[in-house]
């Protein structure tokens, strides 16, 4: 049995973590600035480093899945 699309497919759903951890990031940011407007701008730039960390995550993952494809 091949297993290259299985090992492909695990490193694949790094995707969809990053995709719950930003949706959760969110929702967290927007509930913090509806309590604390004066501090959105911090809470904004906080939601942005992290975002950006989360999707570094996915594209990670993406490069793994595809040189275990094509490599």
């Amino acid at each position: 049995m091949d297993l290259t699309a299985l090992g492909a497919a695990i490193a694949a759903f790094t995707g969809i973590g990053a995709g719950i951890g930003i949706g959760i990031a969110t929702a967290k940011a927007v509930d913090a600035v509806a309590r604390q407007p004066e501090a959105s701008s911090k809470i904004m730039t906080l939601l942005i480093l992290g975002g950006a960390l989360a999707e570094a995550t996915a594209i990670y993952g993406m490069i793994v899945a595809l040189l275990i494809i094509f490599a």
